[in-house]
């Protein structure tokens, strides 16, 4: 099954210098009523994440009737399903509508628009903003030299609202469909532009979505192989807008045999739409994690005498992902150097995924007087919090997990070199429907706070390499369900996540 329109934006904040993915857990369709007899596509979120923009298709509540397509939205519970939907109306005409994209400050939509031409239904791009209780008028975006003529085709704009990615058959088209970009200047946006071979194909390349720091774009494809009809792919930029590596498959927790595309992600949960279960789409989600941060550091031996050049420097890598290149500042790329004089060296590591991490140590001499280094001596913190059932996450900025976040800054800022804060999670025996088994509940649990911790750090440049996320355990304990959920003291005690530094 292929659809006609395809367009994604994303809203969510990067906590990696890279857009890669590690691995998938929790995969499921959309709980709650987003998905129908209809077919679902292209889900889109809110600035905030909390509302749900999508398309669909065959029903016959559409304004253009069961072959139109229109822009519905939901909003997102507390245990992770949706309300029942409802129709944009002001944005909804008689053709095919749809979300693609929304600007970092979440007044801004950008829609699939379609409109009567001369020749034909001219299949456009138009914006929309806030009127507080509503949206404006769509207004026409002109793209000079864009004219499509087949079924098939989308748009993704990037919430900075200047790079625009196409997908339609066009004169420089490889294939069936190839992906195009667009870019805007104090002039207009830009003549489209094949964004060349190693993206697109004699097959088809179809629902562009580009990670927010504008290095990795996802996209479905038939024509890089892999386990179905379409498959979703990543590829990460190496240079121009038409340099791009070799695309890698998304895995079989994303992909089916049947068709799947339309992927996009908020905060730490990925979304894409297929008919791998039904005959037409439905919208699915899973949790992302990211590769385990990758850290180094490294010790020094002074040279034996002044002057002297049998120094030696040892590096050690902890997280990542094997196999490591190393990078030193005097051109070695062993993990180990030796026969040093005196001096700083730094070495820079980088693992399987790309993650990158510096260390910069220093060969010292006899005869050199140093400062009396005075050391600081810290106390490790804890935190733990109960949940209630089927709870999993925590706000960092309130509460006292906000005191424990801000104890360790104040420890960092005081002199404390690095910090390690360890996760223990726990679920209790009360049977969890929402996540299926109570391991995926109190793994998710770890997994959220992991990822809050990660992202509040990585966007402060002082604490930079300084902050060791791990999970310890995550399981589940206490006694056993006995038809007595009511019961909250004898299974909170086992409901929880705590924190603790070292």
């Amino acid at each position: 099954m292929r659809n006609t329109l395809i367009a994604i934006i994303i809203t969510f904040l990067t906590i990696q210098t890279n857009a890669q993915i590690w691995d998938f857990d929790g995969v499921m369709r959309l709980p709650g009523t987003v998905n129908s007899d209809a077919e679902e596509t292209l889900p889109v979120f809110s600035k905030d994440s909390s509302e749900l923009y999508f398309i669909r298709s065959f029903d016959k509540q559409n304004k253009g009737g069961e072959y139109d397509q229109d822009i519905w939205t939901s909003y997102r519970q507390a245990d992770g399903s949706y309300t029942d939907c409802k129709q944009l109306s002001s944005l909804n005409s008689k053709y095919n509508n749809g979300v693609i994209g929304i600007n970092t400050t979440g007044d801004v939509l950008y829609l699939l628009h379609s409109y009567e031409g001369k020749k034909d239904l001219e299949k456009g791009i138009a914006v929309s903003t806030s009127k507080g209780s509503g949206w404006s008028t769509p207004e026409k975006i002109e793209v000079p030299g864009l004219d499509i003529e087949g079924d098939y085709y989308g748009y993704h704009i990037s919430n900075d609202e200047n790079v625009m990615f196409i997908s339609y058959k066009g004169i420089e088209t490889f294939g069936e469909e190839d992906i195009y970009i667009s870019l805007k200047s104090e002039n207009g946006w830009s003549t489209p532009m094949n964004i060349g071979s190693s993206i697109n194909t004699s097959g088809f390349e179809m629902s562009p979505f580009l990670s927010p720091n504008q290095d990795t774009l996802f996209f479905a494809s038939n024509g890089h192989g892999g386990l179905g009809d379409a498959d979703i792919f990543y590829s990460v930029k190496k240079g121009s807008w038409t340099d791009w590596g070799k695309p890698v498959n998304l895995g079989p927790k994303i992909n089916s045999s049947k068709f799947d595309a339309c992927f996009s992600y908020s905060k730490n949960q990925v979304y894409w739409s297929s008919n791998k279960e039904t005959e037409r789409s439905d919208i699915y989600t899973a949790y992302f994690i990211y590769p385990p941060p990758v850290l180094i550091s490294c010790v020094g031996n002074d040279a034996s005498v002044n002057q002297g050049a049998d120094g030696k420097l040892d590096a050690t890598v902890s997280g990542g992902l094997p196999p490591f290149s190393f990078s030193w500042s005097n051109g070695s790329t062993d993990e180990d150097i030796s026969d040093l004089v005196k001096g700083e060296y730094t070495v820079t590591v980088t693992d399987a995924y790309g993650q990158t991490a510096t260390s910069t140590c220093t060969v010292g001499e006899p005869d050199v007087i140093l400062p009396e280094v005075v050391v600081a001596t810290f106390k490790n913190l804890e935190f733990i919090h109960y949940f209630d059932y089927n709870k999993n996450k925590l706000d960092i900025e309130k509460g006292k997990l906000k005191r424990f976040i801000k104890d360790i800054e104040d420890q960092l800022k005081e002199g404390r070199t690095s910090i390690t804060i360890n996760i223990y999670s726990s679920a209790s025996h009360v049977p969890t429907k929402t996540y299926e088994t109570n391991e995926k509940l109190t793994q998710i649990r770890a997994e959220n706070m992991k990822y809050d911790i990660i992202a509040y750090f990585s966007k402060k440049e002082e604490y930079q390499n300084r902050v060791n996320v791990v999970i310890v355990t995550a399981i589940v304990d206490g006694p056993e369900y006995i038809e007595d959920a009511a019961n909250n003291k004898k299974y909170i005690p086992y409901q929880f996540v705590g924190l603790k530094t070292e």
